[in-house]
C-alpha cells in the first residue's frame, strides 16, 4: 500500500486508460463528487481518474475549479458521452476500471450505463435511492454480471451505506466477542442535519410519478424483501416503522425513518448474497430516534406527521411537482458550502443475539459523518466506493453480479471510510 492508502493491486483489464470516471461530474452532486475526488486523490499519481459527461464546456469548467483544489486536477481528462447514446457509453464503460455515477434520477438515466459496464466487464458504483430501478437492474444484468465479472454496486452514498456496513460491522462485532450472529438489528438515525438539493428532488418525483401509474412499482415499494435474489422466500420482516413508538434498547421515542424504505431492502440482500450470514431468521428496522421525555414525544409526533404528510403529497405527483417548484431547489442547485459543511449525521445501532430483548445478548455500534450526510458525505462514500473497487481487487469480493456495498466491499470500504473522516465504532455497550 502506498501512503494514501493505495493498493498498487492491478486487475486484469490493466491496460485501461483511468481507474476510475466521475460520471455526471456537471450536476450539483456529481460536481461535489468531483471535488472530493480532487481533495483526497487527486495529488496522487497512481490514481488515474477522469471526469464525464455530455457537455465539454460545463465540464473544463468542472476542471478550472478542480484546479483551485488540487493542481494536479487541472488536467484531468474529460470524456464526452451522453446517456442516450449507448456507443459513447459503450466506450467510456471500455476505457476504465470503475464508473461512479451521479447522474440521477436514475431510472430516467441509468440503466444504459449499467448494461454498458455489464458488458465491458467493468465496475460501477452509484448513489440511488430507487428501489425500483435497483430491482430492474437486478432483474436485467445480475446474471450477466456474473458471466463476465462486472461488480455492479448501487446505493453508496447516505442510502444505504451507513445502514449496510453499519449492519455488517455490528456482526462482525457479535461474531467476534460473543461467537454468534445478531438474530435483530436495529439501525436509529439519532441526529441528521443537511440540505435538499433538486436532483433528488427530480428523483423523489420521478419515483412517486411511477408508483402512481404503475402497480408492479406500488408492490415493490411495500415489500420488504422487495431487493432479495428471486425465489428467495418472505423473511420475518413486516412494512417499516409508523408512527410513534417507545424504544427500550434506545432509550427514547421514535418516528418513521423516511429512507428505511430502501435501506433496509439492501441490508437484507446483503444478508441473502453473504449466504445467510445473519440468519434466514434475521430481523432488522430502522426509525428516527427523538430522545426521552415528553419533548421527545412531541418531536416524535412532529417528525411522523411530517412523513405522514409528504408520504400523502407524492400520491399525487402533479401536486409535488408544483409544490417543488415553489419552495424547494432546482435540479442543479443544492445546500450551499457553510449548510453543507454545517450538516452532520449520527446513527446508532443496536445488535441482539435473540428476539427475545430481555434476556438477549447485545453489543451496539455508532456511524457518524462530519457533513451534510446527503451531499458531503455522499460524495465521500461515493469517492471511496469507486476507489475501493478500482484499487482493492484483492482484498474484496471478486464475483460478479448486482451487489450491495457490504457483500462486495465489507470492511475494506469501512477502513476507507474511517480514513475519510467518517467514524464506525462498536462496542459491549452503549455508546
Amino acid at each position: 500500500m502506498s501512503g494514501s492508502g493505495i493498493s498498487t493491486t492491478s486487475r486484469a483489464a490493466s491496460d485501461r486508460l483511468w481507474h476510475l470516471v466521475i460520471w455526471g461530474a456537471t450536476g450539483f452532486t456529481g460536481r461535489l463528487v468531483a471535488e472530493t475526488m480532487a481533495r483526497r486523490y487527486g495529488g496522487n499519481p497512481a490514481v488515474r481518474w477522469a471526469i464525464a459527461g455530455r457537455d465539454r464546456g460545463k465540464l473544463e469548467k468542472v476542471r478550472d475549479d478542480l484546479g483551485r483544489v488540487c493542481e494536479r486536477a487541472r488536467d484531468v481528462p474529460i470524456v464526452i458521452a451522453d446517456s442516450g447514446d449507448r456507443a459513447s457509453l459503450d466506450a467510456l464503460a471500455r476505457d476504465t476500471r470503475v464508473v461512479a455515477s451521479a447522474v440521477g434520477p436514475f431510472a430516467v438515466h441509468g440503466a444504459e450505463l449499467v448494461g454498458a459496464c455489464v458488458a465491458a466487464a467493468t465496475d460501477y458504483c452509484d448513489i440511488t435511492g430507487e428501489t425500483p430501478f435497483v430491482r430492474e437492474m437486478i432483474d436485467r444484468y445480475h446474471g450477466q454480471a456474473r458471466a463476465t465479472g462486472a461488480r455492479i454496486v448501487h446505493c453508496c452514498g447516505y442510502d444505504a451505506i451507513p445502514s449496510d456496513l453499519g449492519t455488517l460491522m455490528i456482526q462482525t462485532h457479535m461474531r467476534k466477542t460473543h461467537a454468534t450472529h445478531c438474530r435483530v438489528v436495529k439501525y436509529f438515525a439519532c441526529e441528521t442535519r443537511g440540505g435538499l438539493s433538486g436532483g433528488t428532488i427530480a428523483s423523489v418525483i420521478a419515483l412517486s410519478e411511477a408508483a402512481s401509474s404503475d402497480p408492479r412499482v406500488r408492490r415493490l415499494l411495500r415489500d420488504p424483501y422487495s431487493l432479495d435474489p428471486e425465489h428467495a422466500g418472505v423473511g420475518p420482516d413486516g412494512p417499516d416503522a409508523r408512527g410513534v413508538h417507545w424504544d427500550d434498547d434506545v432509550g427514547g421515542w421514535t418516528a418513521p425513518f423516511t429512507m428505511a424504505a430502501v435501506n433496509t431492502r439492501v441490508v437484507r440482500r446483503t444478508n441473502a448474497l453473504l449466504g445467510y450470514a445473519y440468519g434466514h431468521d434475521f430481523r432488522y428496522s430502522e426509525m428516527t430516534s427523538l430522545g426521552p421525555g415528553a419533548g421527545g414525544w412531541l418531536a416524535a409526533m412532529a417528525v411522523s406527521a411530517a412523513t405522514a404528510g409528504i408520504r400523502a403529497t407524492m400520491r399525487f405527483p402533479a401536486v409535488a411537482r408544483l409544490a417543488a417548484r415553489a419552495l424547494l431547489p432546482a435540479p442543479g442547485q443544492g445546500p450551499s458550502r457553510r449548510t453543507r459543511e454545517a450538516g452532520r449525521f449520527t446513527s446508532r445501532l443496536v445488535g441482539l443475539a435473540s428476539v427475545d430483548r430481555a434476556h438477549a445478548t447485545k453489543v451496539f455500534a455508532v456511524v457518524r459523518g462530519v457533513s451534510d450526510p446527503g451531499y458531503g458525505e455522499t460524495a465521500k462514500m461515493l469517492v471511496e466506493s469507486a476507489v475501493c473497487l478500482a484499487m482493492d481487487r484483492e482484498a474484496i469480493a471478486h464475483e460478479g453480479g448486482v451487489l450491495t456495498p457490504a457483500a462486495c466491499m465489507g470492511m475494506r470500504l469501512v477502513e476507507r471510510l474511517r480514513d475519510a473522516g467518517m467514524t464506525f465504532e462498536t462496542s459491549t455497550t452503549p455508546i
